[in-house]
């Protein structure tokens, strides 16, 4: 990495003005997720638009609201629940670019349990992420009319960690995995897609929309950091469409990133392989009608809603506009 930030600096001095600095958190660690701002970064995307662009990895214990709150980045990934939750409570994010069009979550349950459908939820114990994560699953569980508490007819919530442990040890009759990561940490346990039962958000037509680009909306009152932005975008997703053409080159480059040696070639293989379905068609401009029903979903979360009100100024299209036009 230091070797590209360094590139990036001599070439932007070659041409007379100074690389600009972006630092961009992750919503998760390094992995094929986040596999186009990888591959943007080694393939000189971001070079080419004169920026110096630092990719700071996430984990259990770090927030990308947070860290953009405390002024630790420019640009955070995260999912539109966690980012409108956090406009509600007084932090201003706003929706620049939405890389994935796709929602990935979903329950992964045993069908020894005999669920089958939703219906069987009720007296189960269901395993969800929280940290901002929960916010789809708790308006689900409202529109099925399924109280969370764990009283009889609702549900237990067992808070997950970031690991498919409690269905394993059958501590859950389900639990939460995205498609392109938990569910085959499941497969790869032993288990098979025969002895599974899976509900796609996005088939139950609860999605909420996932990893889109977030900055701070006083921020974008500044031209410089507007263009900045439009700059950091163009090369992002230049960088998500030769990810999507070239999945395992894009892979091996996330894998050289890893700075904790704990992924692996085959996995991040077939990460890529399912983050490309999601991001498949994006521009980067963001859905409105897809926002909207995100809102909308929200809104339906029953006596504890993630949101009270739709927002207003929670996305702009001024980003994607600008750097879909050059």
């Amino acid at each position: 990495m230091k070797r590209l930030l360094t590139a990036a600096f001599v070439a932007a001095m070659a041409t007379g003005a100074q690389a600009e600095d972006v630092t961009l958190q992750l919503k998760w660690v390094t992995q094929a997720q986040f596999a186009g701002y990888y591959v943007a970064q080694a393939k000189g995307f971001y070079e080419e638009e004169g920026l110096n662009v630092t990719i700071l990895p996430g984990g259990p214990d770090i927030a990308p609201t947070q860290v953009i709150a405390g002024g630790g980045a420019d640009v955070v990934v995260d999912w539109m629940p966690s980012a409108l939750a956090a406009r509600e409570k007084g932090l201003a994010l706003v929706n620049i670019a939405q890389p994935f069009a796709s929602s990935g979550l979903m329950l992964t349950c045993l069908k020894e349990t005999g669920i089958t459908a939703p219906a069987d939820f009720a007296d189960k114990t269901l395993g969800v992420w929280f940290f901002g994560n929960e916010y789809p699953f708790l308006s689900w569980m409202s529109q099925l009319g399924l109280k969370t508490d764990g009283s009889p007819g609702g549900v237990t919530v067992l808070k997950q960690g970031f690991n498919v442990d409690p269905l394993l040890q059958k501590q859950a009759a389900c639990v939460s995995t995205m498609t392109y990561n938990e569910y085959w940490q499941v497969i790869d346990a032993g288990l098979t897609p025969d002895d599974l039962v899976t509900f796609k958000y996005q088939d139950m037509g609860v999605a909420t929309l996932e990893d889109g680009l977030y900055v701070l909306e006083d921020k974008l009152a500044d031209p410089a950091f507007e263009e900045k932005m439009v700059k950091f975008v163009r090369a992002s997703m230049k960088g998500w469409k030769y990810a999507e053409a070239n999945a395992d080159e894009a892979a091996m480059i996330v894998l050289e990133n890893d700075q904790t040696g704990a992924q692996t070639e085959a996995h991040q293989k077939r990460m890529m392989g399912e983050i490309a379905k999601l991001t498949a068609g994006s521009t980067g401009a963001l859905d409105v009608a897809a926002a909207e029903k995100t809102v909308a979903t929200l809104l339906a979360g029953g006596s504890d809603p993630v949101i009270t009100a739709a927002p207003t100024g929670a996305w702009t299209s001024v980003i994607t506009d600008k750097a879909l036009a050059n």
